[in-house]
């Protein structure tokens, strides 16, 4: 098994949705932050990439058919690379709108002290990968905002048009289903994973 679609999109930008999404529309499983909580194993290799490392591709996501979210968004470059068969969903939303979501969610969530040893190694790979690698260290709201629209220039640079779907969540089951030439499903688009809920799960895995 290989990955079949990759998320270029950065987290709070609809990606847990998305990923109920794809694993409905038969791209089981997804690939999500959520799936590093379940199985913390996961977070050396992340960190290991982020560091650098060589790492295979093929081992980091067994089991897996599609990726969304951080911490492989990170790697859209390498996993584009990696699986050149595989479709590229840029999932986006309003810059500030964006901010404003990630502020009350993943960068408080990264900087957040764990107790739980478990939770402590998968928290340090996020905050490395979140707020080092992809930020600089520097999540003020004229930085990250400025990061946030390089990084989907650049996406929308470096893949090729016929490989790449750029998607809000807004746009419901139409264009992801047409570009991934699958049938569009009977149920509704899921909608999912406010910044309440967001803080609640964390609250829970202190």
């Amino acid at each position: 098994m290989s990955l079949d679609v990759i998320g270029a999109g950065f987290g709070r930008t609809g990606t847990l949705s998305l990923k109920q999404a794809l694993e409905e529309l038969g791209f089981v499983k997804c690939h999500h932050m959520t799936e590093v909580f379940q199985n913390p194993d996961q977070a050396p290799l992340f960190l290991a990439a982020a560091r650098g490392e060589t790492v295979d591709w093929e081992t980091v996501f067994k089991g897996y058919r599609a990726m969304v979210d951080f911490p492989g968004c990170s790697f859209w470059r390498e996993l584009s690379e990696a699986f050149p068969q595989a479709k590229v969903v840029l999932s986006t939303r309003d810059p500030q709108s964006w901010f404003k979501s990630a502020s009350e969610t993943i960068f408080q969530a990264v900087q957040m002290q764990v107790d739980d040893p478990v939770m402590k190694q998968v928290s340090e790979m996020a905050r490395e990968i979140v707020l080092e690698k992809t930020f600089g260290g520097d999540i003020s709201e004229a930085h990250a905002v400025e990061v946030f629209k390089a990084h989907e220039a650049e996406v929308k640079r470096a893949i090729p048009a016929d490989r790449l779907l750029v998607f809000e969540a807004k746009m419901g089951w139409e264009p992801l289903c047409d570009f991934l030439g699958v049938k569009v499903p009977e149920t509704p688009y899921p909608r999912t994973n406010s910044s309440e809920e967001f803080q609640a799960n964390m609250a829970g895995r202190k």
